[in-house]
């Protein structure tokens, strides 16, 4: 499991935005940095900056994934026919984590990884524990029938912070959600502008 070196609000604060749309992110009363120079006032970035923060925002976004992590699924989208920052945000979309998130079977991304890695999912009747297992079209993802009760997953069914995409099936009474199709970037509820275009100017230079 990767070890999450920081917290998910500052990597909010980080970005100066709200990327996961939460009420309680501190960017609703402080759109400044985290730290004691985190109130200086900001140079416009340069085109390499630009192109690290739409990086560096849409790998926060999932996770906090490490950098070996982002890059290696970038090179598979590169390797794919296709626009390759649509075939990004596509892979990204089919991490088992990422659907049990979207499917609003837990509060935050952070706790989908958790809950897949403790094995509280199944994917097709079998048990699966590592969150960046890769979902494929018609794959029946389901909470454990020992974790249905767990309070975690009562508060995010009941939340009315995101809507599920039209991507995925979801009945909350069975707890289950089918992956119904691999979604374009226009497709996926960002709170936030994410520009995977950028993203892939910045590894073309890099």
């Amino acid at each position: 499991m990767t070890k999450r070196t920081s917290a998910k609000y500052k990597i909010d604060r980080r970005m100066g935005e709200n990327i996961w749309g939460r009420a309680k992110s501190p960017v609703n009363k402080r759109e400044y940095g985290p730290g004691q120079h985190g109130q200086r006032r900001k140079n416009k970035l340069s085109d390499f900056g630009t192109q690290l923060r739409a990086k560096q925002k849409l790998k926060g976004y999932y996770g906090d994934l490490t950098e070996k992590q982002f890059r290696k699924i970038y090179g598979e989208a590169e390797r794919v026919r296709g626009d390759t920052g649509e075939m990004l945000i596509g892979l990204l979309e089919r991490r088992l984590d990422a659907v049990v998130y979207r499917a609003k079977l837990v509060p935050t991304i952070f706790a989908a990884r958790q809950f897949v890695n403790h094995g509280h999912v199944l994917v097709n009747g079998s048990r699966v524990n590592i969150a960046s297992y890769r979902v494929k079209e018609g794959d029946v993802i389901e909470v454990r029938q020992k974790s249905k009760q767990m309070a975690l997953i009562l508060e995010a069914i009941q939340s009315v912070e995101r809507d599920v995409p039209d991507y995925l099936e979801v009945d909350h009474h069975k707890m289950t959600a089918k992956f119904v199709r691999t979604p374009a970037l226009g497709d996926v509820p960002y709170p936030v502008v994410m520009e995977p275009n950028l993203v892939v100017e910045y590894y073309a230079k890099n």
